[in-house]
């Protein structure tokens, strides 16, 4: 089966077929999500929450962000790659723009990058696209914009707000991004953007009316032992069988129990 594009992924909005985007951020998970027949996998900067244990994504660095979306598109063979643009891998000058944007194809395999937009950003990302790199664009909540944001807040409520973001869309789209990301917004305001632009809208905490839907693959899985945010949907319990499986081997450590003769060589 041949690799996902973002050709492809236009043609699905057209064709409104549902799109599908998890996380991952090693060869295992990667694996795992493409055998389930998502359409992308989304190397994300959360991996400063999920893998390094951090409190949010901002401290995530490009090497880390190289390092991993290595990690996946060495096992990936269908799925799009998308590869997040860490936090001021893009502000500092449209040159270092183009390098770091261009590090995630070249050395991390990527196929696409997105990057957390607003107003300023539009010269930034036409110059990517231009230079050959798709983009998927990220508006409403952006983690890297957390603090000037009030913290974990839904995005666009208010009039003026909503009037920007769906400025925004727009101006993503005509500056050649292939997708729009959209998180934690009103659902009304998800679908007026959804059917305003015809490129796929992506989205997370943002209602049934986008065009796909990505979310966290641990929080799918169950896997993070903390509280989920309301819009996620969990449908494994995999950190209680990790539990359960991990304290059984303890114990049968400690009673004698392991290894048994079966496990040991003559």
């Amino acid at each position: 089966m041949k690799r996902n594009l973002p050709l492809h992924m236009i043609r699905k909005k057209a064709e409104k077929e549902p799109i599908v985007m998890l996380t991952a951020y090693d060869a295992m998970m990667a694996k795992a999500v493409e055998a389930s027949g998502a359409d992308m996998i989304l190397v994300g900067d959360s991996l400063g929450n999920v893998i390094a244990g951090f409190d949010n994504t901002i401290p995530v660095t490009m090497d880390q962000m190289v390092m991993h979306t290595q990690y996946v598109s060495r096992v990936s063979k269908t799925a799009l790659i998308v590869a997040d643009m860490p936090f001021m891998s893009y502000h500092e000058s449209r040159e270092t723009a183009l390098k770091n944007a261009g590090r995630l194809i070249k050395e991390g395999g990527a196929q696409a990058v997105k990057i957390e937009v607003g107003p300023s950003d539009v010269e930034t990302v036409k110059a990517i696209v231009e230079s050959g790199i798709p983009v998927v664009a990220h508006l409403g909540f952006t983690p890297q914009s957390m603090y000037q944001q009030g913290g974990y807040r839904v995005q666009g409520r208010s009039e003026e707000d909503s009037a920007k973001m769906q400025e925004i869309a727009k101006e993503m789209e005509a500056v050649g991004c292939f997708a729009v990301l959209l998180e934690m917004v009103p659902a009304s305001l998800a679908s007026t953007i959804t059917d305003s632009i015809s490129v796929p809208v992506i989205g997370i905490g943002a209602g049934r009316g986008c065009d796909g839907q990505v979310l966290v693959t641990h929080d799918v899985l169950g896997m993070t032992g903390t509280k989920t945010a309301s819009f996620v949907k969990q449908y494994a319990q995999i950190v209680e069988a990790m539990k359960q499986g991990l304290d059984s081997f303890v114990n049968d450590v400690k009673t004698r129990d392991f290894p048994g003769q079966e496990h040991e060589f003559e």
